[in-house]
């Protein structure tokens, strides 16, 4: 199986981040985790991201604040699919973070999450990965069905304390 790659532009996202490790572990995916930025450490992400396909990597998580363009430098180094996690912190509380994730130019992909989204930009991983991996489809299937029998649940649990 392919692992995929996780690159935090500092280590204060590390909280986020641990969200999308823990999600990985739980569909038994490979990964690694490193610090990269694209500012302070631009040749270490660029190497990183020049042989990603090469040292197994599927995918690649990449996650920064305050209008970090980390998402950004590791896709214009590879072809591997690249998702962004913006992550909430300075004065626009993640805005920042978010329009310097998704507005990238033509023929520079990045797929972005929510500001914070580190959950939702690991099952993305996954779902790529699936495409290939029968066994992890199914384990994604299984995901949706618990999940869904947990709103029912609430559901329930709502209607019988609000209706008449």
């Amino acid at each position: 199986m392919k692992k995929i790659g996780i690159i935090m532009g500092s280590d204060s996202d590390l909280p986020i981040v641990s969200k999308a490790v823990n999600t990985l572990k739980e569909f038994g995916v490979p990964y690694e985790v490193h610090v990269f930025s694209a500012h302070r450490t631009p040749a270490e992400a660029k190497e990183f991201s020049i042989n990603a396909r090469k040292n197994g990597f599927g995918a690649i998580i990449a996650a920064a604040g305050m209008a970090a363009h980390l998402a950004g430098a590791i896709a214009a180094n590879t072809t591997l699919p690249v998702i962004g996690i913006p992550i909430k912190s300075g004065n626009l509380n993640g805005i920042d973070a978010l329009l310097s994730t998704v507005q990238m130019p033509s023929g520079i992909p990045v797929a972005t999450v929510a500001i914070d989204g580190a959950v939702n930009a690991a099952l993305l991983c996954i779902q790529i990965l699936a495409v290939t991996d029968s066994d992890l489809a199914s384990k994604l299937d299984q995901k949706r069905r618990i999940d869904s029998e947990k709103v029912l649940e609430k559901n329930k649990a709502v209607e019988a304390e609000l209706n008449s």
